[in-house]
């Protein structure tokens, strides 16, 4: 039976460097406690890569020892799913441009980076009121025939579209069957809204009401910087020039690559036996950079025999992606 945390701090330290983020957190008998958190540095970098031996545990201030708690990075899998959802811009501007076959190969370089550590999926719009799926979500690489897309009204329905992608992605992150689940939003356009199908106060609405990460790639001669800078609220890679396309799905495809390594699920047995106790959990880079988040927990009934290997038992949540619809 999982033994219910009565409290979650969050600590940074100021001058540290890194700023280690609690997600979630398990502790189960015999004496299994298990944390899930991000890495990044204080300037919001993502730390990929760390190894079990680059952090430090504390239990009330107390270093726990490596070979007595048998700390370990466990596959995040196991706990947690990443979606990643390309909705592509497929108007008579882009698919009459004569630049079908550099965007072909920019979603396929997308998905091939980022279906490594995430489930994609890739959608269509142009002027009508839906999106339509190129590729439905799953795991790795595929190709994904952009040019086999019939464009059947010219305009471009972006916020319409994107508000459309949003509420698909969120519904699609309500049946994941693992306890945390993730979602990510990259649109791509070469322009702006001309359909007129929903307004850009109604686009606002849904960017701000949803939490997960929404990213734009604008490339071309129309497109509205200021615009796309805000609905792509964690990141947008906007280029005038068409011949940029790839650089510009590179870039946001490797920035999500890095925002996926960036989760660590860290293991241990615990050697507390009874009590209450704060669990403190420190990374640390060779350059001296650290930071900590720590974790308070009941340890009531705790022994011997505890294997971190043990997949942890997190609750099940409503997606962190899900929020009061406007």
């Amino acid at each position: 039976m999982r033994i219910l945390a009565v409290v979650v701090v969050l600590l940074v330290t100021g001058c540290a460097g890194l700023t280690p983020r609690l997600v979630d957190a398990s502790v189960q008998k015999p004496s299994n406690v298990a944390v899930y958190f991000t890495v990044d540095t204080r300037d919001g970098e993502p730390v990929p890569g760390l190894t079990a031996e680059q952090f430090h545990i504390y239990e009330d201030g107390k270093l726990v020892s490596p070979y007595e708690s048998k700390q370990t990075i466990l596959n995040p899998e196991i706990a947690a799913k990443h979606y990643t959802l390309l909705l592509v811009d497929m108007s008579g501007s882009v698919s009459k441009s004569g630049q079908l076959p550099a965007l072909q190969e920019a979603v396929n370089a997308f998905t091939s980076k980022v279906g490594q550590y995430q489930e994609t999926a890739v959608y269509a719009f142009d002027g009508r009121p839906d999106i339509f799926p190129l590729r439905n979500f799953a795991p790795g690489a595929s190709t994904v025939n952009v040019s086999g897309f019939a464009t059947q009204d010219p305009s471009t329905n972006l916020n319409g579209a994107a508000i459309k992608a949003m509420e698909l992605l969120d519904k699609h992150l309500d049946k994941s069957p693992v306890p945390l689940r993730f979602g990510t939003l990259v649109v791509f356009t070469d322009g702006t809204d001309h359909a007129s199908r929903a307004t850009k106060e109604q686009l606002m609405g849904w960017v701000n009401a949803v939490p997960f990460d929404i990213f734009v790639i604008g490339v071309g001669a129309e497109i509205n910087e200021a615009e796309l800078s805000a609905l792509g609220r964690s990141g947008a890679a906007l280029s005038r020039d068409p011949g940029q396309v790839g650089a510009q799905f590179d870039k946001i495809a490797t920035r999500i690559e890095g925002y996926s390594k960036r989760f660590y699920l860290l293991s241990y047995c615990s050697p507390a036996r009874a009590g209450d106790h704060v669990l403190t959990v420190e990374p640390f880079l060779p350059d001296g950079r650290t930071g900590e988040t720590t974790y308070r927990f009941n340890a009531n009934g705790f022994g011997p025999n505890c294997d971190p290997n043990r997949k942890p038992s997190f609750d099940i949540k409503k997606p962190r992606t899900s929020a009061q619809r406007p």
